[in-house]
């Protein structure tokens, strides 16, 4: 008897389904009490507080909706075989332009645009609530529905260019790969990363934002002279206008080597009262840089890549499974596709494990910042940007340790605080 993968996988998406709307009616719960942890009574003003209570409410309702029509899209796209419906299309689709449907590049790529007109079809509406209503009603949204669809194009421009490209090397790399076609599939991978990590900042990025070196002044010169206290390479400082489309705020690092740059969001240099939280925001970045957090999680990443693609090599020539799903051929794509779905539970853990391990890093960069003398103004940029960003103040303990990837406010707060306590 064939085993039944894609009933086992269908039921496997609802399972998960309902224990993350068990963990979401739990944050739901905790987001309606109507009071503030005891730890940030004093610390984030009753007026802050309502208006995070009225904003994680709408998003919360919203994500309940949004959840449930995924599921029963995507459990009905498995069910009623609409994938490999939608590859014997596209194949009758070259045909009638005159292509060869034969041609498993063509065929992918046709069925990729399909599937790529679909999800934005359908993703279309949630994105316009979300943005237009949500944000907005809350008073961060601050791009036009110009903007909005502007960018959107601008992606699609950039899917239609750079995904040919991609598809092509890899169904090569797998039609002629032998025995060696996990490594040769991370290895392109390796290379697309350290790729697209060096263009991004500098060719991609600039399409949606606008980036102004960060002017002249005491902002400037404490950043510098914290980057240079700590060896690190700083080679441009910059300012991106995050302001044109959200009032949300963050700040980033990236760059290999002896080139970094660090990008602050308009929005965080407007909502912090002075310099020092800023500078603070940057100390913990930093040490996410100086404990090796990045390079870890690179390489957390690329060993991932790696078992995942000699997962792929193991089943990538099985029939039975491509059977299950409703395929009496065995497109490279479609099998990645297949591949994916097959473990997603592997998935789950590893993203829970992932998770765990970003949250100590993120302890570990504050203790950073707080040993470089930055804890009074650390803790301030923190509540700062919990406030300003509306974020959620009262968290479930389950809810938080499945999906966060940073500690929530309070347990920061209370780690910063606690090696205070015991030098007294």
């Amino acid at each position: 008897m064939v085993f039944p993968y894609m009933e086992a996988v269908v039921g496997f998406m609802i399972l998960m389904y309902f224990f993350e709307t068990y963990l979401d009616l739990r944050q739901h719960a905790a987001i309606k009490l109507p009071k503030l942890p005891k730890t940030l009574e004093g610390v984030i003003s009753q007026e802050k507080f309502e208006k995070s209570r009225a904003y994680s409410l709408d998003k919360s309702h919203f994500h309940f909706v949004h959840e449930f029509v995924t599921i029963l899209m995507d459990s009905a796209i498995l069910l009623f075989r609409i994938l490999p419906w939608f590859w014997k299309k596209s194949g009758n689709f070259l045909v009638l332009v005159g292509l060869d449907a034969e041609n498993e590049i063509l065929h992918t790529l046709s069925f990729l645009a399909g599937v790529m007109l679909w999800s934005q079809l359908t993703d279309l509406p949630f994105s316009l609530y979300s943005t237009f209503v949500i944000e907005a009603r809350h008073g961060f949204n601050k791009q036009t529905i110009w903007l909005f669809f502007r960018d959107m194009i601008k992606g699609m421009i950039l899917a239609i260019v750079l995904g040919p490209l991609i598809v092509s090397a890899i169904i090569i790399i797998v039609q002629k790969g032998g025995p060696y076609l996990a490594i040769y599939l991370w290895a392109f991978m390796f290379v697309l990363s350290l790729v697209m990590m060096t263009l991004y900042p500098v060719l991609i990025a600039p399409l949606f934002n606008k980036f102004t070196p960060l002017p002249e002044g005491e902002l400037r010169e404490k950043i510098e002279k914290l980057a240079s206290s700590l060896k690190f390479p700083l080679k441009k400082l910059f300012v991106v206008d995050g302001s044109t489309r959200s009032s949300h705020s963050n700040a980033y690092m990236y760059g290999f080597f002896k080139n970094k740059r660090i990008v602050l969001y308009d929005t965080l240099i407007q909502q912090c009262k002075n310099d020092e939280e800023i500078v603070a925001v940057i100390a913990h970045e930093l040490g996410h840089w100086k404990l090796n957090h990045t390079m870890y999680s690179f390489i957390a990443v690329q060993v991932l890549t790696l078992l995942q693609f000699g997962g792929y090599t193991l089943v990538r020539n099985s029939t039975d499974l491509f059977r299950s799903f409703g395929f009496d051929t065995q497109p490279v794509l479609i099998g990645l596709i297949i591949f994916q779905h097959t473990v997603i539970p592997i998935q789950h853990l590893v993203s829970f494990g992932l998770n765990l391990v970003s949250r100590s890093f993120e302890f570990q960069a504050d203790a950073f910042a707080k040993k470089l003398g930055y804890a009074s103004a650390l803790r301030a940029g923190l509540v700062k940007l919990q406030e300003e960003n509306l974020s959620a103040m009262n968290t479930d303990p389950w809810y938080s340790a499945y999906h966060y990837s940073h500690p929530p406010l309070v347990e920061r707060l209370a780690a910063i605080d606690e090696p205070d306590k015991k030098e007294k």
